[in-house]
C-alpha cells in the first residue's frame, strides 16, 4: 500500500472525520492526547540516497569563491586593465559571494604602461603587455586578497618578454615596506615559460594584494597567474570539502543551470592555464573555465557523491552530448576516452545519470525552442548518447504545469488542480511523455517558491492575456507553522500532478519512471530569509524532506539549489548553516531506510485548492497536527527512525504505538534547535543552531518534542 494513502485513510478512520467535515474545519483542534501510530507492516520502497542531493552551476564567482581555491580573479585577463574600473567592494561572508563582482587588476605605474596584446595572446583573446622602465617598476596588481597569518600560499605565473627583464612577484599584507614577500623571477625569454611561486603571509587581512612588476628595457607579457593556499586539495578548498562531505548528499547535479545552455564542455578540459575564459550570457558574467569536467568529477569523489551530469541542449547538439558521454564514460581506446587519458584520467568515470538540457521549457533559456521541436531534439540526444553508452540512465527535462505562467484563455481553463490542462500546449511534461517515450528513465522537475501568497484562480481568469501573473496573487502573513508547512505543500502538489500523469500514461508505473526534483529552493536563496538560512527555514526544510520521502515510490532524486548554500562561507573559512544541518541529519540517517505508515488522531488543516491554484488537494504532512511525523526502518530492521518537526513555539507531546515490531531498550534523539526562529550559524560567531545528541530511556509514555525543533528519534527494534 502506498504510504501516503495509508496515512490519510488511517487518519480518517481513527478520528471519525469525513471529507465534508474536514473541508469545513478552518483550524483543527489539537486533541488533549496526541496519538501517533506507526505500522511497520505497511512499507514503501527504500529511500534513495539521491533524494538528499545538491545542484550547482557557474553563476558569477559562485563556484570559484566557495569550492575552488583560486584566490585571483580574472587570472586569464579577460577584462582590460586600467585605473578607471570601479573598485569592487570587500568580500562579505555568506554563501560564497554569488552576487559579488570580480576584483579587478590595476596598473602599477601609469595606465599607458599596460596594453592588451590581442595579436599573440597566451590564452583567450588577449594578454597584458607591460612597457618597462629601467628604474621604476611597472606591472599590475590585484587588491582585496584575503590572507591568514603564517599560512603558506603557492602558485605559478607564465611570463615572456625582452631578455634581461627583471620581474618580481609579491604577496602584500600591509602598507609597510616589509609587509610583503617577494619572489624574484629567473631569466625571461621571448617564449612563455612557467615559473613557480611560494609565499607565507605575515598577517591576517582581507585587504591583501598580489603584485607583478618589472624593470628593464622593452616589455614583458603575462600569460596567466595563479595563487592558492598550499593546503588545497586538488585545487579545492579543504574547509568546504570537509563540510560538504558531512552532508552525505548522495549526488550532485552539475554543471547544470541556465549557464549550461551557452557552455561548450570541450573548452573545459585539458590544461587549465590554457583553457580560454568565456562569457556566460545567461548570467552576464565571465567564467575563467578552471572548473570543468574533470575537476567536477574530482570534486564529487572528494565529497563522496555520485555525479549527475546535464548536457547542453540549448546551443549544444546531439553529437556534442555523445562526445561528452564518451569523454566521461568511454574506454581509453575510444577517441574522447583517449583525450581523457591524455588529461591524466585513464579510467572511465562511469557516470550513470544524465540529464538532457536545463529548463528547455523556459523562454528565457538560451537556445529555447517550443515543445513541438524540443521533443525532436530530446529524441536525437537520447539516441546519440545511448549509442555511445547503452547503460546510462537518461532524465528528460520537463515542467509540472504552474498557474503563474499560463496566459489568457489558458488561465480561464485552469481549475481543479490542472485537470483540463493535461495534454494542452502548455503541458510540457505530457508532451515529453507522449512524444519522447522510451528516451528517459526519469523526468526532471524544478521549483523555487516561498510562502506569503496564493495564486487566486478567479483573479487569474480576470487578467488580460498579456497581464503579468502577479495580479492574480493574494498575499498573507504566514504563521511559523504555515511557513514551514507550505514547503511540504509544494512537494505534495507536484506529487499529485505526477499521479495525474501516471493515470494518463499508466506505463509509467511498471516502467518505474521516476521524478527527479533536481533544482529546488524554498524561501529565498539557500533556503532562508533576508539574513540567510535560519532556524525557521530549517523547520521548513525538515517538512520538505519528510514529504519527499513519503513518495519514495517515484521521487528518487532531489538536488537542493545551490549545493554551497548549505554553508556560510568566508574567503578563509566556512561553517554548515541551519539548513545544511537539516541535510546533515537526514542525509546521515535516512538513505536506504524503508518508509513505514504513520497514522494519527489529528489531521492537518484543510486545503482550499478550489480557490488557489498553488495548493495541493490535501495538506502535506502526517495526520499528527501540529507535528509532522515520518518513520522508516533501517535496512537491517534493527532500528526504527522517526523524524518529528515541531514548528510551534511550545512543547508538544505524543503517545507512540508501533505495530509490526517491538521497540526495546534505550534510544537516541538527534535534535536541531536554537534560541529563536532567527537563529543562524555564521562564520566567526558562536553557533546559534545546533544538533544535540540526547539519550532517551524508552518510548513509553508521552514523548516530549521541544518547540521550534527538528528531531530524529532512533528506537531499537527487539530482535
Amino acid at each position: 500500500m502506498k504510504i501516503r494513502v495509508a496515512v490519510f485513510v488511517a487518519a480518517i478512520l481513527s478520528t471519525g472525520f469525513i471529507a465534508a467535515a474536514a473541508a469545513q474545519q478552518a483550524e483543527p483542534k489539537v486533541p488533549d492526547q496526541l496519538k501517533v501510530t506507526i505500522d511497520t507492516n505497511q512499507i514503501a520502497p527504500p529511500i534513495s540516497k539521491y533524494v538528499f542531493g545538491s545542484f550547482i552551476e557557474h553563476i558569477g564567482p559562485l563556484i570559484y569563491r566557495s569550492l575552488w581555491s583560486e584566490m585571483l580573479d580574472d587570472r586569464k585577463f579577460y577584462f582590460p586593465i586600467n585605473s578607471q574600473v570601479e573598485e569592487a567592494p570587500a568580500r562579505p561572508g555568506g554563501g560564497g559571494g554569488r552576487g559579488m563582482p570580480l576584483r579587478k587588476w590595476r596598473p602599477v605605474g601609469p595606465d599607458d604602461v599596460v596594453t592588451m596584446d590581442k595579436d599573440h595572446p597566451f590564452v583567450g583573446d588577449q594578454s597584458p603587455r607591460i612597457a618597462l622602465d629601467s628604474s621604476t617598476p611597472h606591472g599590475i596588481s590585484q587588491p582585496g586578497v584575503a590572507l591568514v597569518n603564517g599560512k603558506k600560499y603557492t602558485g605559478r605565473i607564465y611570463l615572456c618578454g625582452t631578455p634581461g627583464t627583471r620581474v618580481k612577484v609579491s604577496l602584500i599584507w600591509g602598507d609597510g615596506a616589509n609587509d610583503r614577500q617577494t619572489v624574484t623571477i629567473g631569466e625571461i625569454t621571448g617564449e612563455y615559460k612557467k615559473f613557480p611561486l611560494s609565499f607565507t603571509s605575515g598577517a591576517d587581512t582581507n585587504a591583501g594584494a598580489f603584485e607583478i612588476a618589472g624593470t628593464g628595457n622593452g616589455n614583458f607579457h603575462i600569460g596567466t597567474a595563479s595563487l592558492m593556499p598550499a593546503d588545497n586539495i586538488d585545487g579545492f578548498r579543504p574547509d568546504t570539502i570537509a563540510l560538504l562531505k558531512k552532508l552525505h548528499s548522495g549526488m550532485w547535479r552539475l554543471p547544470g543551470g541556465n549557464f549550461l545552455s551557452n557552455w561548450d564542455w570541450h573548452q573545459a578540459i585539458g590544461d587549465i592555464d590554457k583553457r580560454p575564459p568565456m562569457f556566460d550570457h545567461a548570467w552576464n558574467a565571465m567564467q575563467v573555465n578552471d572548473v570543468g569536467m574533470d575537476e567536477f568529477m574530482t570534486f564529487c569523489k572528494l565529497i563522496d557523491v555520485d555525479p549527475y551530469v546535464t548536457v547542453n541542449a540549448g546551443l549544444g547538439d546531439a553529437n556534442s552530448a555523445a562526445e561528452e558521454v564518451e569523454y566521461l564514460n568511454g574506454p581509453a581506446s575510444s577517441y574522447w576516452g583517449a583525450k581523457r587519458a591524455e588529461n591524466g584520467h585513464p579510467e572511465p568515470y562511469h557516470i550513470k545519470y544524465w540529464n538532457i538540457g536545463n529548463e528547455p521549457w523556459g523562454t528565457f533559456q538560451i537556445g529555447y525552442t517550443d515543445l513541438k521541436y524540443y521533443v525532436i531534439k530530446n529524441n536525437d540526444f537520447a539516441a546519440a548518447m545511448r549509442n555511445v553508452d547503452p547503460s546510462i540512465m537518461l532524465i528528460g527535462s520537463a515542467k509540472m504545469m504552474e498557474p503563474s505562467w499560463l496566459k489568457g484563455e489558458d488561465r480561464a481553463k485552469y481549475v481543479d488542480n490542472l485537470g483540463p490542462m493535461y495534454g494542452s500546449d502548455d503541458d510540457w511534461t505530457g508532451g515529453l511523455l507522449k512524444n519522447s517515450w522510451g528516451t528517459f528513465s526519469g523526468i526532471a522537475q524544478h521549483w523555487y517558491e516561498g510562502p506569503g501568497r496564493h495564486f487566486n484562480l478567479e483573479k487569474a481568469k480576470a487578467l488580460a492575456p498579456d497581464a503579468p501573473a502577479t495580479g492574480a496573487y493574494d498575499t498573507y502573513e504566514p504563521t511559523t507553522l504555515e511557513y514551514a508547512r507550505y514547503a511540504g505543500d509544494v512537494v505534495l502538489r507536484h506529487a499529485e500532478e505526477w499521479e495525474g500523469y501516471q493515470q494518463r500514461f499508466p506505463e509509467m508505473i511498471p516502467h518505474k519512471i521516476f521524478m527527479s526534483i533536481d533544482e529546488y529552493a524554498y524561501g529565498g536563496p539557500g533556503g532562508g530569509g533576508r539574513g540567510g538560512p535560519n532556524l525557521k527555514s530549517a523547520l521548513a526544510y525538515g517538512m520538505l524532506l519528510d514529504e519527499m520521502m513519503r513518495h519514495s515510490d517515484f521521487i528518487t532524486m532531489g538536488a537542493h539549489t545551490m549545493g554551497t548554500s548549505s554553508l556560510d562561507i568566508m574567503p578563509t573559512s566556512s561553517v554548515i548553516n541551519a539548513v545544511g544541518l537539516v541535510y546533515e541529519m537526514y542525509g546521515e540517517r535516512f538513505p536506504g531506510t524503508i518508509p513505514v505508515a504513520v497514522a494519527g488522531n489529528s489531521p492537518q488543516p484543510p486545503i482550499d485548492s478550489s480557490k488557489y491554484g498553488d495548493e495541493p488537494k490535501v495538506s502535506s504532512g502526517s495526520p499528527t497536527y501540529p507535528l509532522d511525523v515520518f518513520a522508516a526502518l533501517t535496512p537491517d530492521h534493527k532500528y526504527l527512525d522517526v523524524a518529528v518537526v515541531n514548528a510551534t513555539d511550545s512543547e508538544q507531546k505524543f503517545d507512540m504505538n508501533v505495530a509490526g515490531v517491538q521497540i526495546a531498550g534505550p534510544s537516541t534523539l538527534w535534535q536541531l534547535s536554537g534560541s529563536s526562529l532567527d537563529a543562524m550559524d555564521r562564520v566567526g560567531q558562536p553557533a546559534q543552531v545546533e544538533i544535540k545528541e540526547i539519550p532517551v530511556s524508552n518510548a513509553s509514555g508521552p514523548i516530549p518534542v521541544a518547540p521550534i525543533s527538528v528531531n530524529i528519534y532512533r528506537f531499537q527494534v527487539a530482535q
